[in-house]
């Protein structure tokens, strides 16, 4: 699991921010975000510096990817 701030996260995010590379996306029952690749690889973030609306608003932005999206 990777501890990052949002800012953090999203300048990692932004290379890979579309249904070509991410397969789908998760938050799961404490609030760490993860993403699931299409080469098979699984990514574990938790956001340290933000509350669950900013997580809701980058899960949003997701799936206007075309990311699906669980909750």
């Amino acid at each position: 699991m990777r501890t990052c701030s949002l800012q953090d996260f999203m300048a990692e995010l932004e290379p890979w921010l579309d249904s070509d590379h991410i397969r789908s996306a998760e938050l799961d029952q404490h609030d760490h975000l993860i993403l699931y690749f299409l080469d098979g690889m699984k990514n574990v973030y938790e956001i340290s510096d933000c509350n669950r609306q900013q997580i809701g608003e980058v899960l949003s932005k997701l799936r206007q990817r075309g990311i699906p999206v669980q909750e």
